[in-house]
């Protein structure tokens, strides 16, 4: 059996378990650590798409009983769908009006997980700032500035004027804990700093060390040489967009690395990975022309 068909028959069981388990579960009410359990069994396969939306579909249905639960299991719900909501957007094609209502919903559940923090709850109002140095969950605040950031850049302007709250949140889960999910802050910070104008607090050079920092720190988490070839590479104006090619050499060098690496332990965002790495040595190209 090849490996294509032996994963959707995998796919396709993980559905129809979960399915049965609602069947025989449907006489009475889940409970909320059913839902999870469920939850957790679709995010395995969650590259594809129906599995992304079982997955959400599933967390969600605990939302209505989550002040009932331990603050630990509360947190761990709020994590999961800011993170699922942020990824779904990967798995459509360009930019969609439900990707913006996804991101949205990734930032709600976000800032929702970060109001768990008393401290954070009571500053955030006064100073944006003080109440993100109370937060100790290098996750929640990930999560959220991913989604966050999106949303700023669907409208850039107003991204000019609010990214500064980005920048803490990613400045904040370095800072906990550079090495959460491959490095994923480091180089989502550094990207930020070299795309922002000085005058806004970006600094290309100090971008560039997070965005190296990320690859030293986990090499096989192919994102981070995406983000070094995307926007290192490349160069952009103040408003974000592409205005010609900073180092040829160097996109064509991470993005074929990421080309012919493995999935790793990273499957689902290495899979994402590879896709970004096709779609920018296409546009590469075309700027060459």
């Amino acid at each position: 059996m090849t490996r294509v068909r032996r994963h959707a028959v995998e796919t396709s069981l993980i559905l129809l378990l979960v399915l049965l388990t609602g069947a025989i579960t449907s006489v009475r009410a889940q409970t909320p650590a059913e839902l999870i359990a469920q939850a957790d069994l679709a995010y395995a396969s969650r590259h594809e798409l129906d599995s992304m939306t079982l997955a959400i579909h599933y967390l969600e249905q605990v939302l209505p009983e989550l002040e009932s639960l331990s603050l630990d299991t509360q947190t761990y719900v709020l994590n999961r769908l800011s993170q699922l909501c942020y990824e779904a957007t990967t798995l459509s094609e360009g930019k969609t009006p439900e990707d913006k209502v996804l991101y949205e919903k990734g930032k709600a559940y976000g800032l929702q997980s970060l109001r768990l923090n008393p401290a954070f709850a009571d500053a955030e109002d006064r100073d944006f700032n003080e109440a993100v140095s109370y937060v100790t969950d290098a996750g929640a605040l990930l999560w959220l500035a991913d989604s966050w950031g999106q949303l700023l850049g669907l409208n850039p302007i107003e991204g000019l004027l609010q990214q500064g709250k980005v920048l803490a949140l990613f400045s904040r889960s370095v800072e906990l804990d550079p090495e959460y999910w491959g490095g994923s802050a480091s180089n989502a910070l550094g990207s930020l700093l070299v795309m922002s104008p000085a005058a806004l607090g970006g600094d290309k050079e100090a971008g560039l060390a997070h965005i190296e920092n990320a690859i030293a720190i986990d090499p096989t988490y192919l994102p981070n040489h995406v983000v070094l070839a995307e926007y290192w590479g490349f160069t952009y104006n103040f408003l974000g967009q592409r205005t010609g090619i900073r180092d040829a050499d160097l996109i064509r060098r991470e993005l074929n690395f990421v080309l012919d690496a493995e999935l790793g332990i990273w499957p689902f965002w290495n899979r994402n990975a590879k896709k970004s790495a096709e779609r920018l040595l296409g546009e590469l190209e075309e700027m060459l022309e």
